[in-house]
């Protein structure tokens, strides 16, 4: 999967509007079933650089085999949405 430009506008529009990152995340399965999405807690993301800055919260770009994770800045690669908030 491809994470465009578009794509990511769309995603900081429903994250940032949700009323809680957990509804957050449900939404956007809702909305992009293919797309997997994780909340994790913003301490052991803190090295990482976000894709997305939405006030608190943070988007990060990832790729998955459904096993290992890895974060990545390379939307080509990206298959998952790893979600934060302060």
């Amino acid at each position: 999967m491809s994470v465009s430009a578009e794509y990511l506008r769309d995603a900081s529009v429903v994250i940032g509007a949700a009323a809680s990152l957990r509804d957050a995340a449900a939404q956007w399965r809702a909305r992009d079933p293919a797309m997997r999405v994780v909340l994790v807690d913003a301490m052991d993301m803190r090295d990482e650089t976000p894709a997305l800055r939405l006030g608190a919260r943070k988007v990060y770009l990832a790729s998955t085999n459904g096993h290992c994770w890895s974060v990545t800045d390379k939307a080509a690669d990206a298959d998952a949405l790893i979600l934060t908030q302060d």
